[in-house]
């Protein structure tokens, strides 16, 4: 059965595209114009204190998750034409995301960010130039950290600033030293890993990408699952896996940092 279900999804990556590609306008999960779209079932608030270090295939813990629920992670962009792919596939579902953005790409590329946030995702931080951290000093590795932040808030809201209006951080080939953890951790930055992923850095077709990531989520049945909007194969396959997911009864969950919800539970309405 998970063999047959796999093939027709696809089969449905090049005509899912093309429907996505038409371009839809963002909206939110409750005013979702399709009534058949995967949509965002919940947000979940997350902060440093409760989950510093998340994701099982790096850390002890990972995120409060349900059965069948996942977070979708894109990490490496922005970087057209592939993460506008992407956006209209999550836009085409109302389907919400995090994205760690390279700093170095994000000043090559300030409107991009921007479109990312006016979607409705969550911008976070890949450091700026995506190197090794464990082979750089660590005042390198601090300042690769820092000034990723900085040039992505500044492409988000024109300021340059090492403290992040989001909280949240990925390391580039998940490759922390436990003084980059505990700098971190220190400052208040969740750091990410992942509970799953679908290897698209390797060279896999769109096709092999969407096997891998199903086999795997089948086997999970939840989880934080790490995607790259930079690749071109994760832009190709997106449309068929978020209609697997929507057919096969997953839910989205949304990661805002909790600094924000509470903010946005003060303001009166």
């Amino acid at each position: 059965m998970t063999k047959l279900r796999l093939h027709r999804l696809a089969s449905r990556l090049g005509c899912a595209a093309i429907v996505v590609l038409a371009g839809v306008a963002a909206t939110n999960a409750a005013g979702c114009p399709r009534p058949n779209a995967l949509g965002t079932s919940r947000v979940l608030a997350v902060d440093a204190t409760t989950y510093p270090r998340v994701g099982l295939n790096n850390f002890p813990e990972t995120l409060p998750l349900a059965d069948h629920e996942i977070v979708l992670t894109f990490d490496d962009g922005p970087r057209p034409p592939n993460t506008e792919k992407v956006l209209e596939a999550l836009a085409h579902e109302c389907a919400r995301a995090t994205f760690f953005l390279v700093g170095r790409s994000a000043a090559e590329f300030p409107a991009l960010v921007r479109r990312i946030a006016a979607q409705g995702h969550t911008i976070a931080h890949h450091s700026w130039s995506h190197p090794m951290m464990s082979k750089i000093p660590f005042e390198q590795a601090k300042e690769a950290i820092d000034r990723g932040i900085a040039a992505v808030e500044m492409a988000l809201n024109g300021v340059s600033t090492k403290t992040p209006s989001t909280p949240f951080f990925r390391f580039p080939y998940f490759d922390a030293t436990p003084a980059t953890l505990d700098l971190l951790q220190s400052r208040g930055i969740v750091v990410f890993g992942a509970d799953l992923w679908a290897s698209d850095w390797e060279n896999v077709t769109p096709e092999q990408e969407l096997k891998n990531v199903i086999e795997r989520l089948e086997a999970a049945r939840k989880g934080i699952i790490l995607l790259h909007d930079a690749q071109p194969r994760t832009a190709a396959m997106m449309p068929a896996f978020l209609r697997y997911l929507h057919e096969n009864g997953y839910r989205v969950v949304h990661l805002v940092p909790a600094i924000s919800a509470q903010k946005n539970a003060e303001v009166p309405h």
